[in-house]
């Protein structure tokens, strides 16, 4: 086995006791087996540990999850209604690759973006050719990864937005994950702006894409 295949089965397993086969609405075998494919792919890969496996949106549904984070048995919430979740969808050219399951590579909450207003990060982020991460993928952050709230920065989702122009925003508030959102022309010093090199699914791992 790879270091990226041990890696993705470790956050698979994370996910399979939070209870994302229920949210999903089916057997921990029969979700399992969703990732299978891929984490079978991973095994010929030289991808590294630096991974992070993110379910699609038609597997689970974003505005369920956030209630399956936590920090220190905080666990996360958000104040804004399921409506206003779902609004949040993939700007173009950041769509999540096909399949149940996919893996974003090297993801971080963006210090170096930190403090700045969104479409100004986005820029940034571009121009140093890096991707603005989505709502699912702060999400998949915030589940694998909690304590990066607590030793990094709060985020903004850039790769994601609603109708309104707003972004997905994940920070820490009353010492659990949060669920919120900010304007494209706002800033807080708290948040960060995150990003990752790289999407890929089965086929771009096994060379088919």
């Amino acid at each position: 086995m790879s270091m990226a295949s041990i890696e993705a089965n470790k956050q698979l397993e994370r996910l399979v006791a939070l209870g994302y086969p229920d949210v999903a609405d089916m057997s921990e075998d029969a979700f399992r087996a969703l990732a299978r494919p891929l984490i079978r792919a991973l095994e010929r890969s030289d991808l590294g540990a630096d991974i992070l496996l993110v379910p699609t949106r038609e597997l689970v549904t974003p505005e369920s999850l956030i209630a399956r984070t936590s920090i220190d048995r905080m666990a996360g919430f958000t104040t804004m209604p399921p409506r206003d979740i779902v609004s949040f969808l993939p700007t173009d050219g950041f769509e999540p690759p096909e399949g149940p399951f996919y893996l974003v590579i090297e993801p971080h909450t963006g210090t170096c973006y930190t403090n700045r207003e969104p479409d100004v990060a986005r820029k940034l982020i571009e121009s140093d050719e890096r991707l603005p991460l989505t709502l699912e993928e702060g999400l998949a952050i915030a589940t694998q990864h909690p304590e990066w709230l607590l030793e990094k920065n709060g985020f903004n989702l850039l790769g994601s937005r609603s109708a309104d122009g707003r972004v997905p925003s994940i920070w820490m508030s009353q010492s659990a994950p949060r669920l919120g959102a900010v304007w494209p022309n706002s800033r807080h010093t708290w948040l960060g702006n995150a990003y990752c090199i790289a999407r890929r699914g089965v086929s771009l791992i096994e060379g088919r894409g």
